[in-house]
């Protein structure tokens, strides 16, 4: 079995996959701002991103031993963003740039802390949350949201020729709307009527990274792009 670090795992998504790798017998540790209360994970460390620097550096501190795969799924986004409120010109500077160092900078350094604890695993992965705001003509105005979701790219791209003779396969999630309200222990079909078709249930992206974990170390996904069956933009 695997040892996993999951970032962003208090809720969502994020909560999602600890609950799902560790019921496959995965060796998960999460991280985020804050523990959860009543979440049985033995691992854990609290760590804020939007000050990356700290962050990187208090995990790299706590975290024993090697990693096979880093689940970096940091998305936070402005306050308004995916509402009809949104102006980009009304957005808290203070906020942007918390969510670029979060998203952006925290992804950059927890990677460069973490991959040397990868290399010489047999399958060492990295899994980095993407959104479809960060594609080419996604149809969204969110502009730093979209800035930083488009540089996970960036990153995803250099991480692979830094390392391709490391064997390290690196994957971008491009993720639509999800329904982050039905978690796991909900039946997926039932999860799955949430929305009438907008919205992905957790249990699939899940299970995209679970066939994704399980391909040899021979093979690489470079990217997912996984929306509603609704979603008209793509």
């Amino acid at each position: 079995m695997a040892r996993v670090v999951v970032v962003g795992a208090s809720r969502g998504l994020g909560r999602a996959l600890i609950e799902g790798l560790r019921s496959d017998g995965h060796d998960v540790v999460g991280i985020s701002r804050r523990r959860p209360d009543g979440f049985d994970v033995s691992e854990w460390i609290e760590a804020d991103l939007t000050d990356p620097v700290a962050a990187a550096n208090s995990i790299d501190q706590e975290l024993v031993g090697g990693v096979d795969t880093l689940i970096c799924n940091v998305g936070i986004w402005e306050g308004d963003a995916f509402t009809s409120d949104y102006v980009f010109t009304d957005q808290s500077d203070v906020e942007m740039l918390e969510m670029i160092n979060a998203n952006i900078t925290g992804t950059i350094l927890l990677s460069k802390r973490l991959i040397p604890r990868m290399i010489g695993r047999p399958r060492p992965r990295i899994f980095l949350t993407g959104s479809t705001s960060g594609l080419p003509r996604s149809g969204r105005p969110e502009v730093a949201f979209g800035a930083s979701k488009s540089a996970i790219n960036g990153i995803a791209d250099a991480l692979r020729e830094g390392y391709r003779k490391d064997r390290l396969a690196v994957t971008v999630l491009h993720l639509g709307y999800l329904n982050t309200e039905d978690r796991l222990d909900v039946p997926r079909d039932i999860a799955a009527a949430r929305g009438d078709g907008s919205l992905v249930p957790v249990h699939d992206v899940v299970d995209t990274v679970r066939s994704i974990s399980n391909l040899s170390s021979s093979s690489s996904v470079r990217e997912v792009v996984l929306t509603a069956i609704d979603d008209t933009r793509f």
